[in-house]
Protein backbone atom coordinates (compact mmCIF):
# COMPACT_ATOMS: atom_id res chain seq x y z
CA UNK A 1 0.00 0.00 0.00
CA UNK A 2 1.54 3.12 -1.09
CA UNK A 3 1.92 5.85 1.44
CA UNK A 4 1.97 9.84 1.06
CA UNK A 5 4.73 10.62 3.80
CA UNK A 6 5.17 14.56 4.89
CA UNK A 7 9.35 14.96 3.83
CA UNK A 8 9.87 15.86 7.25
CA UNK A 9 9.38 12.81 8.89
CA UNK A 10 11.94 10.97 10.92
CA UNK A 11 14.70 8.68 9.70
CA UNK A 12 12.77 5.73 11.06
CA UNK A 13 9.72 6.62 9.27
CA UNK A 14 7.15 7.84 12.15
CA UNK A 15 5.81 11.40 11.45
CA UNK A 16 6.11 14.11 13.61
CA UNK A 17 3.74 15.94 15.46
CA UNK A 18 0.55 17.11 13.37
CA UNK A 19 2.22 15.38 10.11
CA UNK A 20 0.48 12.74 8.28
CA UNK A 21 1.12 9.64 6.88
CA UNK A 22 -1.40 7.41 4.95
CA UNK A 23 -2.36 5.45 2.11
CA UNK A 24 -3.21 7.18 -1.24
CA UNK A 25 -7.08 6.51 -1.34
CA UNK A 26 -7.63 8.38 1.81
CA UNK A 27 -8.66 11.64 1.56
CA UNK A 28 -9.01 13.93 5.06
CA UNK A 29 -11.33 16.37 4.13
CA UNK A 30 -12.19 18.13 7.20
CA UNK A 31 -10.80 18.20 11.17
CA UNK A 32 -12.95 20.54 13.90
CA UNK A 33 -11.07 20.34 17.15
CA UNK A 34 -12.86 19.77 20.30
CA UNK A 35 -14.60 22.43 21.59
CA UNK A 36 -14.72 24.90 24.97
CA UNK A 37 -15.41 23.05 28.26
CA UNK A 38 -14.42 19.58 26.02
CA UNK A 39 -11.41 20.63 24.69
CA UNK A 40 -8.75 20.20 27.75
CA UNK A 41 -6.55 16.69 27.55
CA UNK A 42 -8.07 15.05 30.20
CA UNK A 43 -11.63 15.60 28.12
CA UNK A 44 -11.21 12.21 25.96
CA UNK A 45 -12.91 11.98 22.81
CA UNK A 46 -14.98 8.81 22.85
CA UNK A 47 -17.93 7.13 21.18
CA UNK A 48 -20.06 8.20 18.28
CA UNK A 49 -23.40 7.98 17.35
CA UNK A 50 -25.58 9.32 14.03
CA UNK A 51 -29.04 10.57 13.37
CA UNK A 52 -29.60 11.75 9.61
CA UNK A 53 -27.73 14.77 9.09
CA UNK A 54 -25.75 14.81 12.67
CA UNK A 55 -23.15 12.96 14.24
CA UNK A 56 -22.88 12.75 18.38
CA UNK A 57 -19.61 12.88 19.45
CA UNK A 58 -19.04 11.10 23.00
CA UNK A 59 -16.46 12.87 25.55
CA UNK A 60 -15.94 12.66 29.31
CA UNK A 61 -16.81 15.85 29.51
CA UNK A 62 -19.99 15.93 27.65
CA UNK A 63 -20.97 15.18 23.69
CA UNK A 64 -20.83 17.32 20.53
CA UNK A 65 -23.29 17.70 18.53
CA UNK A 66 -22.38 18.49 14.38
CA UNK A 67 -24.17 18.66 11.63
CA UNK A 68 -22.55 16.92 8.72
CA UNK A 69 -24.62 17.33 6.02
CA UNK A 70 -21.61 18.70 4.14
CA UNK A 71 -19.21 16.38 5.62
CA UNK A 72 -16.12 18.74 4.18
CA UNK A 73 -17.41 21.36 5.79
CA UNK A 74 -18.88 19.82 9.35
CA UNK A 75 -20.05 22.88 11.85
CA UNK A 76 -20.57 22.34 15.51
CA UNK A 77 -24.31 22.55 16.59
CA UNK A 78 -24.25 22.25 19.83
CA UNK A 79 -21.73 21.38 22.72
CA UNK A 80 -23.16 20.19 26.11
CA UNK A 81 -20.92 19.99 29.44
CA UNK A 82 -21.66 17.15 31.23
CA UNK A 83 -19.17 15.16 32.93
CA UNK A 84 -19.36 11.53 33.74
CA UNK A 85 -16.65 9.01 31.69
CA UNK A 86 -16.73 7.54 29.18
CA UNK A 87 -19.77 9.10 27.77
CA UNK A 88 -20.66 6.55 25.15
CA UNK A 89 -23.48 7.80 23.22
CA UNK A 90 -26.46 5.39 21.44
CA UNK A 91 -29.65 6.84 20.07
CA UNK A 92 -33.14 5.74 19.26
CA UNK A 93 -35.60 8.20 17.64
CA UNK A 94 -35.40 11.57 19.62
CA UNK A 95 -33.75 10.07 22.50
CA UNK A 96 -29.42 9.91 23.65
CA UNK A 97 -28.39 7.99 26.30
CA UNK A 98 -25.31 8.78 27.96
CA UNK A 99 -23.29 6.37 29.95
CA UNK A 100 -21.44 7.67 33.16
CA UNK A 101 -19.15 5.22 34.26
CA UNK A 102 -17.17 7.44 37.67
CA UNK A 103 -18.79 7.60 40.76
CA UNK A 104 -20.45 10.97 40.99
CA UNK A 105 -21.88 13.29 43.62
CA UNK A 106 -25.24 13.13 42.23
CA UNK A 107 -27.11 12.61 38.66
CA UNK A 108 -26.58 16.13 37.09
CA UNK A 109 -24.89 17.36 34.69
CA UNK A 110 -22.84 19.64 37.63
CA UNK A 111 -21.74 16.69 39.52
CA UNK A 112 -18.17 16.46 40.75
CA UNK A 113 -16.05 13.52 41.81
CA UNK A 114 -17.33 11.66 44.87
CA UNK A 115 -15.70 8.03 46.03
CA UNK A 116 -17.51 4.63 44.71
CA UNK A 117 -16.69 3.36 48.46
CA UNK A 118 -20.03 5.76 49.55
CA UNK A 119 -23.52 4.92 48.68
CA UNK A 120 -24.96 8.13 48.08
CA UNK A 121 -22.03 8.19 44.81
CA UNK A 122 -24.16 7.75 41.50
CA UNK A 123 -23.33 6.24 38.34
CA UNK A 124 -25.22 4.65 35.26
CA UNK A 125 -27.86 5.94 32.00
CA UNK A 126 -28.39 9.58 31.70
CA UNK A 127 -31.36 10.10 28.84
CA UNK A 128 -31.24 13.52 27.09
CA UNK A 129 -34.65 14.20 24.37
CA UNK A 130 -32.37 15.83 21.14
CA UNK A 131 -35.31 16.53 19.04
CA UNK A 132 -34.02 20.18 19.03
CA UNK A 133 -30.27 19.61 18.64
CA UNK A 134 -29.46 23.40 19.43
CA UNK A 135 -31.29 22.57 22.94
CA UNK A 136 -30.88 18.84 24.03
CA UNK A 137 -33.24 18.75 27.67
CA UNK A 138 -31.68 16.34 30.24
CA UNK A 139 -34.92 14.00 31.09
CA UNK A 140 -33.88 10.90 33.16
CA UNK A 141 -31.26 9.10 35.00
CA UNK A 142 -31.26 5.43 35.77
CA UNK A 143 -28.55 4.07 38.07
CA UNK A 144 -27.29 0.95 37.49
CA UNK A 145 -24.60 -1.52 39.37
CA UNK A 146 -20.54 -0.49 38.69
CA UNK A 147 -22.56 2.17 36.40
CA UNK A 148 -22.24 1.81 32.67
CA UNK A 149 -18.82 1.63 31.08
CA UNK A 150 -20.41 1.39 27.99
CA UNK A 151 -23.86 1.31 26.67
CA UNK A 152 -26.25 -0.71 23.29
CA UNK A 153 -29.00 0.13 22.02
CA UNK A 154 -31.54 -3.40 21.66
CA UNK A 155 -34.61 -1.94 19.46
CA UNK A 156 -38.15 -3.47 21.65
CA UNK A 157 -41.76 -3.33 20.19
CA UNK A 158 -44.32 -1.21 20.52
CA UNK A 159 -41.91 2.33 20.97
CA UNK A 160 -40.04 0.36 23.53
CA UNK A 161 -36.26 0.32 23.29
CA UNK A 162 -33.83 -1.80 25.66
CA UNK A 163 -30.16 -0.20 26.73
CA UNK A 164 -28.21 -2.88 27.76
CA UNK A 165 -25.70 -1.73 30.09
CA UNK A 166 -22.11 -3.04 30.17
CA UNK A 167 -19.93 -2.55 33.58
CA UNK A 168 -17.36 -4.03 35.24
CA UNK A 169 -14.59 -3.71 37.99
CA UNK A 170 -16.48 -4.65 41.22
CA UNK A 171 -15.45 -4.03 44.66
CA UNK A 172 -16.58 -5.46 47.94
CA UNK A 173 -15.69 -1.90 49.13
CA UNK A 174 -18.75 -0.37 46.51
CA UNK A 175 -21.93 -0.53 47.96
CA UNK A 176 -23.63 -0.81 44.78
CA UNK A 177 -21.04 -2.09 43.27
CA UNK A 178 -19.65 -5.45 45.02
CA UNK A 179 -18.17 -9.19 43.89
CA UNK A 180 -19.60 -11.12 42.17
CA UNK A 181 -20.60 -8.94 39.14
CA UNK A 182 -20.88 -11.52 36.29
CA UNK A 183 -24.40 -9.66 34.93
CA UNK A 184 -25.61 -6.97 32.89
CA UNK A 185 -28.19 -4.31 33.84
CA UNK A 186 -30.92 -3.93 30.90
CA UNK A 187 -32.69 -0.65 31.29
CA UNK A 188 -36.05 -0.62 29.61
CA UNK A 189 -36.79 2.84 27.57
CA UNK A 190 -40.55 3.99 26.71
CA UNK A 191 -39.70 6.08 24.11
CA UNK A 192 -42.44 8.31 24.30
CA UNK A 193 -42.45 8.38 27.62
CA UNK A 194 -38.20 8.57 28.95
CA UNK A 195 -39.08 9.40 32.73
CA UNK A 196 -40.67 5.99 33.19
CA UNK A 197 -37.03 4.52 32.24
CA UNK A 198 -36.21 1.63 34.43
CA UNK A 199 -33.82 -1.30 35.31
CA UNK A 200 -35.68 -4.57 34.01
CA UNK A 201 -33.43 -6.94 34.26
CA UNK A 202 -30.07 -7.73 35.24
CA UNK A 203 -29.18 -11.36 33.80
CA UNK A 204 -26.38 -13.43 35.00
CA UNK A 205 -23.96 -14.00 32.05
CA UNK A 206 -21.80 -16.13 33.32
CA UNK A 207 -22.94 -18.10 36.50
CA UNK A 208 -19.90 -20.30 36.76
CA UNK A 209 -18.01 -16.93 37.21
CA UNK A 210 -16.33 -16.58 33.90
CA UNK A 211 -12.93 -16.94 32.94
CA UNK A 212 -10.69 -16.72 36.46
CA UNK A 213 -7.25 -14.59 34.34
CA UNK A 214 -4.00 -15.15 34.97
CA UNK A 215 -2.66 -14.47 38.69
CA UNK A 216 -1.43 -11.48 40.23
CA UNK A 217 2.26 -11.13 39.40
CA UNK A 218 2.18 -12.60 35.50
CA UNK A 219 4.49 -10.52 33.49
CA UNK A 220 2.94 -8.24 31.03
CA UNK A 221 1.77 -8.49 27.98
CA UNK A 222 1.24 -12.16 29.01
CA UNK A 223 -1.58 -12.09 31.56
CA UNK A 224 -5.24 -12.67 30.66
CA UNK A 225 -8.17 -10.02 32.66
CA UNK A 226 -10.34 -12.01 34.55
CA UNK A 227 -14.55 -11.74 33.51
CA UNK A 228 -16.20 -9.46 36.19
CA UNK A 229 -19.25 -8.72 33.65
CA UNK A 230 -18.41 -7.50 29.83
CA UNK A 231 -16.68 -4.59 28.71
CA UNK A 232 -18.74 -4.02 25.67
CA UNK A 233 -22.22 -5.62 23.35
CA UNK A 234 -22.77 -5.62 20.04
CA UNK A 235 -26.04 -6.97 18.97
CA UNK A 236 -27.60 -7.44 15.66
CA UNK A 237 -31.21 -7.25 15.94
CA UNK A 238 -32.45 -8.65 13.23
CA UNK A 239 -30.52 -11.22 13.59
CA UNK A 240 -31.44 -11.56 17.14
CA UNK A 241 -28.00 -12.10 18.04
CA UNK A 242 -25.29 -10.44 20.05
CA UNK A 243 -21.82 -10.57 20.44
CA UNK A 244 -20.05 -9.90 23.73
CA UNK A 245 -16.96 -8.82 24.51
CA UNK A 246 -16.13 -9.41 28.26
CA UNK A 247 -12.70 -9.26 29.77
CA UNK A 248 -11.53 -12.76 29.46
CA UNK A 249 -14.74 -14.56 27.21
CA UNK A 250 -15.78 -13.74 23.57
CA UNK A 251 -19.45 -14.90 23.71
CA UNK A 252 -21.78 -14.83 21.05
CA UNK A 253 -25.69 -14.49 22.46
CA UNK A 254 -29.41 -15.03 21.70
CA UNK A 255 -31.79 -11.87 22.07
CA UNK A 256 -34.53 -13.24 20.63
CA UNK A 257 -36.03 -12.38 24.40
CA UNK A 258 -34.55 -8.55 24.95
CA UNK A 259 -34.75 -9.36 28.62
CA UNK A 260 -33.44 -12.67 28.85
CA UNK A 261 -30.25 -12.51 26.78
CA UNK A 262 -29.01 -16.76 26.48
CA UNK A 263 -25.48 -17.73 25.32
CA UNK A 264 -25.31 -19.66 22.65
CA UNK A 265 -21.68 -20.09 22.88
CA UNK A 266 -18.03 -18.49 24.15
CA UNK A 267 -14.55 -18.53 23.89
CA UNK A 268 -11.16 -17.91 25.57
CA UNK A 269 -7.49 -16.91 24.37
CA UNK A 270 -5.80 -17.37 27.02
CA UNK A 271 -2.22 -17.23 25.03
CA UNK A 272 -2.85 -13.74 22.89
CA UNK A 273 -5.96 -12.23 24.16
CA UNK A 274 -5.66 -9.82 27.49
CA UNK A 275 -8.92 -8.04 27.66
CA UNK A 276 -11.89 -8.46 24.90
CA UNK A 277 -12.47 -5.24 24.72
CA UNK A 278 -15.35 -4.93 22.01
CA UNK A 279 -16.71 -7.10 19.07
CA UNK A 280 -18.29 -6.47 15.47
CA UNK A 281 -20.14 -8.92 13.09
CA UNK A 282 -19.90 -9.19 9.27
CA UNK A 283 -23.43 -8.51 7.56
CA UNK A 284 -24.44 -12.17 7.26
CA UNK A 285 -24.01 -12.51 10.68
CA UNK A 286 -21.19 -15.32 9.98
CA UNK A 287 -18.16 -14.15 11.33
CA UNK A 288 -17.17 -11.77 14.60
CA UNK A 289 -14.01 -9.89 14.69
CA UNK A 290 -12.97 -9.39 18.34
CA UNK A 291 -10.52 -6.95 19.82
CA UNK A 292 -8.15 -7.02 22.41
CA UNK A 293 -7.06 -3.33 24.37
CA UNK A 294 -4.26 -5.15 25.40
CA UNK A 295 -2.94 -2.09 28.10
CA UNK A 296 -6.22 -0.79 28.62
CA UNK A 297 -5.33 1.67 25.78
CA UNK A 298 -2.09 3.37 27.37
CA UNK A 299 0.28 1.41 26.01
CA UNK A 300 2.83 1.23 23.52
CA UNK A 301 1.74 -2.46 22.02
CA UNK A 302 2.24 -1.89 18.29
CA UNK A 303 5.90 -2.48 18.02
CA UNK A 304 8.16 -5.62 17.60
CA UNK A 305 8.34 -6.58 21.12
CA UNK A 306 4.84 -6.92 21.43
CA UNK A 307 4.23 -8.72 18.03
CA UNK A 308 1.43 -9.08 15.65
CA UNK A 309 -0.85 -11.61 17.63
CA UNK A 310 -0.99 -9.58 20.66
CA UNK A 311 -3.57 -6.94 21.16
CA UNK A 312 -4.84 -7.27 17.89
CA UNK A 313 -8.12 -8.22 16.21
CA UNK A 314 -9.33 -11.87 16.54
CA UNK A 315 -11.42 -13.10 13.46
CA UNK A 316 -14.27 -16.02 14.61
CA UNK A 317 -16.14 -18.08 11.77
CA UNK A 318 -19.81 -19.13 13.35
CA UNK A 319 -20.14 -22.11 12.23
CA UNK A 320 -23.74 -24.58 13.04
CA UNK A 321 -26.78 -23.68 13.28
CA UNK A 322 -29.03 -22.61 16.16
CA UNK A 323 -27.75 -23.72 19.65
CA UNK A 324 -25.37 -25.85 17.82
CA UNK A 325 -23.43 -22.61 16.71
CA UNK A 326 -19.75 -22.42 17.60
CA UNK A 327 -17.04 -19.78 17.46
CA UNK A 328 -14.26 -20.95 14.82
CA UNK A 329 -10.97 -19.26 14.97
CA UNK A 330 -9.64 -18.10 11.95
CA UNK A 331 -6.95 -15.38 12.56
CA UNK A 332 -5.30 -12.33 14.08
CA UNK A 333 -5.02 -9.07 12.24
CA UNK A 334 -2.88 -6.20 13.68
CA UNK A 335 -1.97 -2.94 11.49
CA UNK A 336 1.69 -3.70 9.76
CA UNK A 337 2.92 -0.95 11.02
CA UNK A 338 5.16 -0.25 14.35
CA UNK A 339 4.55 2.80 16.04
CA UNK A 340 7.20 4.49 18.37
CA UNK A 341 7.07 4.14 21.92
CA UNK A 342 5.61 7.52 22.68
CA UNK A 343 2.27 6.15 21.03
CA UNK A 344 -0.60 4.41 22.97
CA UNK A 345 -2.05 1.91 20.31
CA UNK A 346 -3.87 -1.26 20.12
CA UNK A 347 -6.91 -2.43 18.75
CA UNK A 348 -9.89 -0.35 19.04
CA UNK A 349 -13.41 0.83 17.95
CA UNK A 350 -14.98 0.23 14.58
CA UNK A 351 -17.96 -0.91 12.15
CA UNK A 352 -18.80 -2.15 8.97
CA UNK A 353 -17.65 -0.43 5.49
CA UNK A 354 -21.15 -1.68 3.34
CA UNK A 355 -19.64 -3.68 0.46
CA UNK A 356 -22.51 -6.51 -0.71
CA UNK A 357 -20.70 -9.79 -0.66
CA UNK A 358 -17.90 -8.44 0.77
CA UNK A 359 -16.53 -7.86 4.78
CA UNK A 360 -14.66 -4.83 5.38
CA UNK A 361 -14.22 -2.49 8.20
CA UNK A 362 -13.26 0.43 9.71
CA UNK A 363 -11.00 0.37 12.69
CA UNK A 364 -9.63 2.79 15.16
CA UNK A 365 -6.04 2.05 16.90
CA UNK A 366 -5.10 5.28 19.31
CA UNK A 367 -2.38 6.78 18.01
CA UNK A 368 -1.87 3.88 15.70
CA UNK A 369 -4.34 5.73 13.48
CA UNK A 370 -7.18 4.55 11.31
CA UNK A 371 -7.17 0.76 9.45
CA UNK A 372 -9.78 -0.38 7.11
CA UNK A 373 -9.09 -4.09 7.03
CA UNK A 374 -10.74 -6.55 4.36
CA UNK A 375 -11.71 -9.66 5.82
CA UNK A 376 -13.80 -11.71 3.33
CA UNK A 377 -10.75 -13.96 3.64
CA UNK A 378 -11.41 -14.78 7.47
CA UNK A 379 -8.20 -16.80 7.53
CA UNK A 380 -6.43 -14.32 5.14
CA UNK A 381 -7.38 -10.37 6.53
CA UNK A 382 -5.74 -7.77 4.34
CA UNK A 383 -5.41 -4.13 4.88
CA UNK A 384 -6.46 -1.93 2.01
CA UNK A 385 -6.38 1.62 3.32
CA UNK A 386 -4.98 3.45 6.51
CA UNK A 387 -4.58 6.99 8.10
CA UNK A 388 -2.22 8.29 10.84
CA UNK A 389 -0.67 10.87 12.49
CA UNK A 390 2.70 11.75 14.36
CA UNK A 391 2.95 10.73 18.28
CA UNK A 392 0.54 13.28 20.47
CA UNK A 393 3.84 13.49 22.73
CA UNK A 394 7.19 12.64 23.98
CA UNK A 395 5.85 10.20 26.22
CA UNK A 396 2.85 8.24 27.15
CA UNK A 397 1.84 10.60 29.87
CA UNK A 398 -1.19 11.78 28.24
CA UNK A 399 -3.99 9.42 26.22
CA UNK A 400 -4.07 10.15 22.52
CA UNK A 401 -5.18 9.08 19.20
CA UNK A 402 -8.55 7.87 17.54
CA UNK A 403 -10.85 5.92 19.94
CA UNK A 404 -13.74 5.08 18.10
CA UNK A 405 -13.98 5.54 13.66
CA UNK A 406 -16.99 4.40 12.23
CA UNK A 407 -18.62 4.46 8.41
CA UNK A 408 -21.65 6.67 7.70
CA UNK A 409 -23.49 7.39 4.60
CA UNK A 410 -20.10 7.66 2.57
CA UNK A 411 -17.72 8.92 4.82
CA UNK A 412 -15.22 7.87 7.67
CA UNK A 413 -15.53 9.86 11.25
CA UNK A 414 -13.27 9.51 13.69
CA UNK A 415 -13.48 11.20 17.26
CA UNK A 416 -9.85 11.58 18.37
CA UNK A 417 -9.40 11.38 22.62
CA UNK A 418 -7.44 15.13 21.75
CA UNK A 419 -7.87 16.15 18.02
CA UNK A 420 -11.53 16.00 17.85
CA UNK A 421 -14.00 15.28 14.66
CA UNK A 422 -11.92 13.81 11.44
CA UNK A 423 -13.76 13.16 8.40
CA UNK A 424 -11.84 10.65 5.56
CA UNK A 425 -13.57 10.42 2.61
CA UNK A 426 -11.79 6.79 1.21
CA UNK A 427 -12.37 6.25 -2.82
CA UNK A 428 -11.21 3.08 -3.75
CA UNK A 429 -12.88 0.44 -6.57
CA UNK A 430 -13.28 -2.24 -3.31
CA UNK A 431 -15.39 0.16 -1.06
CA UNK A 432 -16.88 3.00 -3.82
CA UNK A 433 -20.53 0.88 -3.86
CA UNK A 434 -21.06 1.47 -0.01
CA UNK A 435 -21.23 5.23 -0.63
CA UNK A 436 -25.03 4.56 -2.16
CA UNK A 437 -25.63 3.04 1.01
CA UNK A 438 -27.76 5.26 3.20
CA UNK A 439 -28.98 5.29 6.74
CA UNK A 440 -31.34 7.56 8.80
CA UNK A 441 -29.77 5.98 11.89
CA UNK A 442 -26.57 4.64 13.25
CA UNK A 443 -25.30 2.70 16.90
CA UNK A 444 -22.21 1.56 15.71
CA UNK A 445 -22.86 -1.95 18.78
CA UNK A 446 -26.56 -2.28 17.46
CA UNK A 447 -25.73 -3.53 13.57
CA UNK A 448 -27.97 -2.77 10.88
CA UNK A 449 -28.64 -5.54 8.79
CA UNK A 450 -27.73 -3.34 5.25
CA UNK A 451 -28.41 -5.96 2.61
CA UNK A 452 -30.87 -9.01 3.19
Amino acid sequence: MSAVLVPSASADGVPGGDEIVKSRNMHHVANIPKQGPLAAANAYGSDWAFKGRYAFGGNYEGFTIYDISRPKRPKVVTVVHCPGSQNDVSIAGNLLFLSTDSSRSDDSCRSVPKPATEKSSWEGIKIFDISDVRNPRYVKAVETKCGSHTNTLVPGKRGTAYIYVSSYSPNDTYPDCKTPHDLISIVKVPLKDPRAAHVVAEPVLFPDGGNPGDPPGTPWPNETRATSGCHDLTAYPDKDLMAGACMGDGVLFDISDPVKPRTITSVRDDENFAFWHSATFNNSATKIVFTDELGGGSAATCNAEVGPEKGANAIYDIVGKGDARKLEFRSYYKIPRHNADSENCVAHNGSLIPVKGKDIMVQSWYQGGISVMDFTDSRNPKEIAWFDRGPWADDLSTLAGTWSTYYYNGYIYSNGIQRGLDVIDIRDHRTNKAKRVRLDELNAQSQPNYFD
